[in-house]
């Protein structure tokens, strides 16, 4: 059998594992030696140069999944970033990154990229018109993400990356929280997709994580400049993300499925002045989701009436977990002006639409009801 045959879970659960010769074991050793044998040897390892045994099979099982010729898996999401980042871009190059975006992005890119005469722009929205608007004659790489972190943006992926294709730039998609299982930019065009796998390719909130997918090319690009910076990440936590991936489609497809019905529910709440789902009709970019999404995916925003306290109602929940990050088989909720998009000054936060009103939820795997019950109650509690 090809990888082109096989099932998704099948890819999930097979693609990547490392088959245990001496005992038979079901699940793929370890291999914690951080010195190999350099003589008489194919490859020269070494845990800095991302290609310990570990580190070389589940990246094979990341590029499967995003439909790439390969992978790299790094420590964190920020790493998987930056170093695409310094990958392609040097002193006098112009970088365009969409609006809104993940805070930890946008702060590197404002706090480090000037350090290497980098130079960048961000775009006033996610329409085509604002990339064209934003394109310089030394552009060399355009970053976008959709769904955007944290109101749910879609950016329409295919023309991106023909707009980036007819000027010889370099395309990249934080591609987190969709997941591979929902969505595949190099189908549509794009060059390389970044993921903090610590979100739903590990997915049980116990990893830390990133991962890059590309052509092979762009990965021994990524991979020259980062056997210098050295985020890579330890083959303990490897091996664990390889264990949770097994599962990724499963929860992914639970989890969207749950999302859907706790938009609907929250779309008609009194106490809810707006829902950021794409899944839901009233979304502007619905059918854009809808066209290049297999799923809606399982994040979601939402505005609580002013009347509401945002932190009293966090501080109420109990089986929703108010908690930093997102995608565990737990649900959770956030306030992005305190957490992720914190670092961004109150003015930027106002231009986004980050108020302090603005919750973000990840669905997680639990009971519907339940979930209902817990917003209601906090709700009731928040008054």
């Amino acid at each position: 059998m090809t990888k082109k045959t096989l099932g998704l879970n099948t890819i999930c659960t097979h693609t990547g594992e490392i088959i245990d010769e001496q005992f038979k074991g079901a699940v793929s050793p370890i291999y914690m030696s951080t010195s190999y044998q350099f003589e008489d040897v194919d490859v020269k390892r070494y845990p800095r140069y991302f290609n310990t045994p570990n580190q070389e099979f589940l990246s094979k099982k990341i590029a499967a999944l995003e439909h790439a010729e390969a992978s790299m898996i790094f420590g964190s999401g920020m790493a998987a970033v930056s170093t695409t980042f310094l990958a392609f871009l040097k002193a006098g190059d112009h970088l365009v990154i969409q609006n809104p975006l993940y805070g930890g992005t946008s702060n590197f890119i404002r706090e480090e990229l000037p350090k290497y005469g980098i130079e960048f722009t961000f775009t006033e929205g996610y329409q085509m018109s604002d990339f064209k608007k934003a394109l310089q004659p030394n552009t060399k790489l355009i970053h976008i993400e959709t769904p955007s972190n944290p109101l749910l943006t879609i950016t329409d992926i295919q023309a991106v990356a023909k707009l980036a294709k007819s000027k010889q730039i370099i395309t990249t998609i934080d591609n987190t929280f969709a997941s591979p299982i929902l969505q595949n930019p190099i189908d549509l065009g794009i060059d390389i997709v970044i993921h903090s796998a610590t979100k739903y390719l590990g997915g049980h909130s116990d990893i830390l994580a990133g991962a890059v997918a590309a052509k092979q090319e762009h990965i021994d690009a990524i991979w020259n400049v980062a056997k210098n910076l050295g985020g890579s990440l330890s083959d303990f936590m490897v091996w664990m993300l390889e264990r949770s991936m097994k599962t990724l489609a499963l929860r992914v497809k639970a989890q969207s499925k749950n999302a859907k019905k706790l938009a609907k529910f929250l779309d008609k709440h009194p106490e809810v002045t707006h829902v950021y789902y794409p899944g839901l009709k009233s979304h502007p970019e619905h059918r854009l989701a809808k066209s290049q999404m297999k799923s809606f995916g399982a994040m979601m925003s939402f505005e609580l009436h002013e009347s509401i306290d945002a932190s009293k109602f966090l501080k109420a929940l109990n089986l929703i977990k108010p908690s930093m990050s997102l995608a565990g088989v737990e649900s959770t909720m956030l306030l992005p002006a305190l957490t992720s998009h914190a670092l961004l000054s109150q003015e930027e936060r106002d231009r986004l639409g980050i108020s302090s009103y603005l919750i973000r939820f990840s669905v997680g795997i639990e009971s519907k009801k339940d979930l209902i019950n817990d917003i209601e109650q906090a709700i009731a509690s928040a008054k």
